[in-house]
């Protein structure tokens, strides 16, 4: 429902249609700066990918936990691919008839398909990925690994790792969240449902320790750092609404806002 407050490609459509409780109690009615906050941290993520996304020529793309994100309906608009988009069964059956029944009729220049799957599920994962023709493959996730364990993330490493090495390609993760310090957490304030959210899914215990250990932590699963996004707040959509509601210690400060996410772009090592 934030994502609808940019210009991200669908996704006015797309919270029009989401029904249910507000996400976190967020109060949508009064959006003051920390609210315009996160609609940044949000739109800036999602177009931290598509950065990179243009830096591949790979024709065969598969989104993991897509949510409702229409990345791929966008791409196959206008490119020549073959994108898989999925999630869980339920979230990818109501995508489906969000495009069918609701969203504009788009002639796709390119091969998209919905399909329920569980990223853990190995067997699954490999049925999925024979669906696309020989060549190397690409894969996107956004908003996964802070719901993962460490065992589980090196369990979706082993099976992504395997895939990129018979393959080829690479893998593109918006995931690389930092734990925040105890001062940053009350620096921003939470509801009662968000607070309650984080601590059900162990949201900050899941996040690397830093950039350092990330990066340590995907090297010993096989992969390497090739590209890190650069984001451009400058760009996007929601600046002037969080301008006009920038408080003035914020307006004034010199330091640049505290760094929590990255996203980058990671290869197989070679020889592994």
């Amino acid at each position: 429902m934030m994502k609808g407050y940019t210009n991200i490609p669908y996704a006015r459509e797309t919270a029009a249609l989401i029904q249910g409780p507000e996400p976190f109690d967020l109060n949508f009615d009064d959006k003051d700066f920390w609210f315009w906050i996160r609609v940044m941290h949000f739109e800036s993520r999602y177009w931290s990918i598509d950065q990179l996304l243009q830096q591949t020529d790979n024709k065969n793309i598969l989104e993991l936990s897509s949510g409702y994100s229409l990345r791929g309906l966008e791409m196959c608009t206008h490119k020549a691919v073959h994108y898989i988009d999925t999630d869980l069964p339920a979230v990818i059956a109501t995508k489906q008839q969000m495009i069918s029944n609701q969203l504009p009729n788009n002639d796709l220049v390119g091969q998209l398909e919905l399909l329920p799957l569980n990223a853990m599920d190995t067997a699954a994962f490999n049925n999925v990925v024979n669906r696309f023709k020989s060549g190397p493959v690409t894969i996107v996730n956004e908003g996964l690994l802070m719901y993962l364990g460490v065992d589980e993330k090196k369990e979706l490493c082993q099976t992504i790792h395997h895939l990129l090495k018979e393959r080829g390609g690479c893998w593109i993760t918006a995931d690389v969240y930092i734990k925040r310090s105890a001062e940053m957490q009350r620096a921003m304030p939470h509801t009662r449902g968000e607070a309650a959210f984080f601590e059900q899914h162990n949201i900050e215990e899941n996040k690397f320790d830093s950039y350092e250990a990330a990066e340590a932590f995907f090297q010993e699963q096989g992969f390497e750092l090739v590209k890190e996004a650069t984001p451009n707040y400058k760009e996007l959509s929601v600046l002037p609404h969080l301008l006009n509601t920038m408080p003035p210690e914020f307006r004034n400060s010199k330091n640049p806002p505290p760094k929590i996410q990255a996203t980058w772009m990671l290869k197989v090592k070679e020889g592994l």
